[in-house]
């Protein structure tokens, strides 16, 4: 598959500078609701975003816009030294809502790893915008909220995590094409394929700037993770595997999900994370489905209650009621929230060793037998089991690297194979760990292995 990559001046990362930390630690400190809310207003000002608007007009549709979003990844890059590779990543697509080819082209900036650079987390949201017909490419769209706000944590996230190095590689991606069908995700997806990417976890933002819905039920205090439960890429055999050992609510999307709950619960002042046990919202998408098929960890981050007559609404009033997904129905307080959360996730996730690959063996014996691949840059694991009704991980033990005879597996009694599921993390020197990675069929973080037929 062919990509036309036109790439900005890169500095390698190894040369750029450890600058001064925030005071307390946080690199989620200097996220500002005031720059999102710039951002927002400047991707509005656009008109429209259409997928199927103009890619050459300076002003107005979906190239002014990502000619935008790519400039403000260059400014972001410039402030850390040249420590990001700015991209367009193009290719021409037509399918379902595309009648006529058309270059599909996302905008991406990508911080590589000073240790680990094949690892990859992955920061998205999609910026192209629709008005009520999904085929309308003329009229206003501005999509404050769908998806102007997905695209301003991007760009913010970028600015305050160009800041720091990290040991495994961060993507920050503006994608084009999702309204149309995802086509932005599937060409990011297939891109991160080529390029040979372990991908530990993708966070898709899509409608993160709103905190009513048009119901006029508030909910400041909560942001919805989705996640899916049997992985999207598993075959017969492995959905067979998880009806007698356990695995429909597992997949590493699942634990992701798990993980970012445990983020959020540690910062009293920030958001909860409610955890969303379905893929999507029911009967729609977004640009991480197209990973999770591909067999990559990937959740959606979405407002908790949404306001559908402020999206995908042609702009009107009708029966005393506005329409139209405008900046001022948004909740900028509640955006720069979300956005603090992806922060301090793709902090922590950059830092993590892989989780990882585990198999448990509790077949018709008293205890277990829990066995797991060593990966790079983990110091310990730590042993995790939860009852199989249960939602959270219980820590069971753990286990020193390296260490003689044990240093990735160990025996657990007299614990009952048949009444837990368990899992392993990895954990960094510096402490960071890693997501939980289940020990039942499907439960690594990597796609699951092509049954070539043979």
């Amino acid at each position: 598959m062919r990509y036309l990559i036109l790439s900005a001046a890169f500095i390698a990362a190894s040369a750029q500078p450890v600058l001064a930390q925030d005071t307390d630690g946080n690199p989620a400190a200097t996220v500002s609701a005031e720059r999102l809310q710039s951002d927002v207003e400047t991707m509005v000002s656009f008109g429209t975003r259409h997928t199927l608007s103009s890619l050459d007009d300076p002003e107005r549709g979906i190239g002014a816009a990502l000619g935008w979003g790519k400039a403000e990844f260059e400014k972001a890059s410039a402030a850390c030294g040249g420590c990001l590779d700015v991209q367009f990543v193009e290719r021409e697509m037509e399918g379902r809502r595309i009648p006529e080819p058309v270059l599909i082209r996302n905008a991406i900036a990508i911080q590589p790893g000073t240790q680990r650079p094949d690892e990859v987390v992955i920061i998205q949201g999609h910026i192209d915008s629709r008005v009520s017909d999904v085929m309308d490419a003329t009229s206003d769209a501005p999509g404050a909220n769908d998806n102007a706000s997905g695209s301003a944590l991007v760009l913010e996230a970028a600015r305050t995590l160009s800041q720091r190095e990290y040991p495994t590689t961060i993507v920050y991606a503006l994608l084009m094409g999702e309204e149309q069908g995802l086509y932005g995700g599937n060409l990011l997806a297939d891109y991160a394929t080529e390029q040979g990417w372990t991908v530990k976890a993708v966070l898709n933002n899509d409608v993160v700037g709103g905190s009513c819905g048009s119901d006029g039920v508030c909910d400041a205090e909560h942001v919805r993770v989705f996640s899916e439960g049997v992985r999207a890429d598993a075959d017969d055999a492995t959905r067979a595997a998880m009806r007698s050992r356990g695995g429909a609510n597992d997949s590493p999307s699942r634990n992701l999900s798990r993980f970012l709950d445990k983020l959020a619960e540690a910062n009293s002042t920030g958001l909860d994370v409610r955890q969303t046990w379905r893929s999507d919202r029911m009967g729609r998408g977004g640009d991480h489905l197209p990973f999770l098929d591909r067999g990559y960890p990937a959740i959606r981050f979405s407002v908790a209650i949404e306001d559908y007559e402020h999206q995908h609404q042609d702009l009107r009033v009708e029966d005393g009621v506005t329409y139209g997904d405008t900046v001022d129905e948004m909740d900028f307080d509640f955006l720069a929230d979300v956005t603090r959360l992806n922060v301090r996730a793709a902090d922590l996730l950059a830092r993590t060793p892989m989780p990882p690959v585990v198999e448990a063996d509790g077949i018709v014996r008293p205890d277990v037998l829990l066995e797991w691949e060593p990966v790079a840059g983990a110091v310990r694991y730590n042993v995790w089991r939860r009852r199989t009704d249960e939602r959270d991980w219980t820590l069971r033990d753990t286990v020193e690297a390296g260490q003689a005879g044990q240093g990735s597996s160990i025996v657990l009694a007299p614990d009952r194979g048949d009444d837990w599921i368990f899992g392993v993390s990895s954990v960094a020197a510096d402490g960071a760990e890693s997501p939980v990675s289940s020990a039942v069929p499907g439960g690594q973080f990597y796609p699951l292995p092509v049954d070539s037929g043979e």
